[in-house]
Formats: structure tokens, sequence, C-alpha cells
């Protein structure tokens, strides 16, 4: 049985054994996937314990997604434009190979399950830190007509535009969006609602066409989510579809195959509503 895991500190909240046991239902294989609870300091000897022990495949979750980037032998494309890295993979030659799939599995929940255009519109994407960069290069390659990347501190959306092609995205701080148009999607890639708050968007940057979503997600939403339905946007999601499409394409690497979403999606919001 080959084995898999999910590394982060804390790990006991993690779904990914929950949702990747239903990959391997689906697709007729046999897995073992747990979690490995691994404090900072003990990442490193962590990880490489369990690929020595025949580990085929981890996915990392906080607080070592840039450690893992470091740990990693391959840094695959995905990974070394955000930087992050929260899928690793047992190469045939012993080495590791660390990918990101968190902005695949975005764009996919946004795009093909909400069937959100994000090509030639004004797409907002809110935050500087691991998480924005993650999703940063997949959103570029949708060709918004305009994206924006604002952050508390401007000096940190301003690096993440540097890194990149800084002509195709405007990048400060929140007094950007003083004076501009509406946009059509906005992303909240902070954890600010995680404890109840919300980031500093104007109420002007929300239209009735525009399409909300955090990222992070919770039972009955988030605070960015209950501030969006607040300002009147015409939809508005959490990232719960993004967690179960990125550990779609972490499986997809591994096994060569990516499973159905759409029923895992649909109970996982159900779990989340349970409680």
């Amino acid at each position: 049985m080959d084995h898999y895991a999910v590394f982060g500190h804390p790990v006991a909240h993690s779904r990914s054994p929950w949702i990747h046991a239903r990959f391997a239902a689906a697709t007729g294989v046999s897995l073992r996937y747990r979690r490995i609870d691994a404090a900072p300091a003990c990442f490193e000897i962590a990880v490489r314990a369990f690929f020595a022990g025949g580990g085929h495949g981890a996915n990392v979750t906080l607080p070592h997604k840039h450690a893992a980037c470091a740990l990693a032998d391959v840094v695959l494309p995905r990974a070394r434009g955000a930087g992050a890295v929260n899928t690793l993979t047992a190469l045939p030659d012993g080495r590791i190979a660390g990918d990101n799939t968190d902005g695949t599995g975005l764009v996919v929940d946004l795009v093909d399950n909400h069937g959100v255009g994000l090509a030639g519109r004004r797409v907002l994407l809110i935050g500087a830190g691991g998480a924005a960069a993650g999703v940063l290069d997949a959103l570029l390659a949708t060709r918004p007509a305009v994206l924006c990347v604002v952050n508390r501190t401007p000096e940190r959306a301003r690096a993440l535009a540097t890194a990149r092609d800084a002509a195709r995205i405007d990048a400060g701080g929140f007094e950007l969006l003083e004076r501009v148009p509406a946009f059509d999607v906005v992303i909240n890639a902070t954890a600010a609602s995680l404890d109840g708050k919300t980031p500093p968007v104007p109420a002007h940057c929300i239209a009735a066409h525009s399409v909300c979503y955090d990222l992070a997600y919770a039972a009955g939403g988030t605070a960015f989510n209950a501030w969006a339905h607040a300002q009147g946007a015409a939809q508005v999601l959490q990232g719960t579809g993004m967690l179960v499409e990125q550990a779609a394409e972490s499986f997809r690497l591994w096994r060569g195959v990516r499973p159905p979403t759409a029923e895992i999606r649909t109970r996982l919001d159900r779990l989340l509503d349970a409680g």
C-alpha cells in the first residue's frame, strides 16, 4: 500500500486524509494517508524520515510551505514562482520534488466549478503573504484585464509584483483602492477573517455583479464572506472548493489521474456546516 501524509503544525484539523480516502475510492486505488504534526524545528527531519521509510508523497500546510520549498531537491515552476511548496513527491532516483497546487485549485474552483470568468476581468487580490504568492501566477495566467494586489504593508505587495511581470500588476497599500471602479472578482488571501476581522476594502470596490472569494473557510462562512454579502456581491464563496481542487491536483501528480471532485466538494461543505 502506498503511503502519503500531510505535514503541518497543528494538523489535527486537516481534512486531507478524508479527502484523499475518497479520491482513492473513486479511482480504485489503495493507499494510506495520515496526518503528521511536526513543529518547525523538526519539520525537515520528519519529512526526510517519512520519505526514507517509503513515503510516496506528502502535502504541506501551515507553517511549513516555505520550509518545504527549501527542502525539496527539485522545485517545479509553480512552486518556484510562489516561493512555497504544498506538494512533495518522491522521485525514482530518491530525490524529492516540490510543487504548488494552490493556484490551480483556486482557478479550477472559480472557473470550472462556479463559472466565474477571469480573462479580461478586473481582479483584486487582498494580501501579500504565502497564500497570495501561491495563487498569483495562476491568476496572471488567466489574463485578467486588471490584477490589483493590496496589502497592509505596501512594500510586500510591490515585492510580489516585482518578482513577476510588474507591468501587469497594480500593487501597493489599500490607498490604491480609494478611487478605482468596482472589481469583477475580489479574492481575500489574508487570514484576518478567521479572527473575525475584514480587510479595509472600501465598499465601492464591490458592485452588484462582483464575485467575492475567501481562500479561508469556516462553518457558516467567514467574516469576509459576511462582509461581502452585506455589500451586495452577486456571488460569495469560501475556500472549501479550492481545498478539494488543490488536493485533486496533488493526487494527479502522485497517481497520474485526476479524481472527480463534485461529490466530495458537496460532502465537505455539509460536514463543515455540521461542525
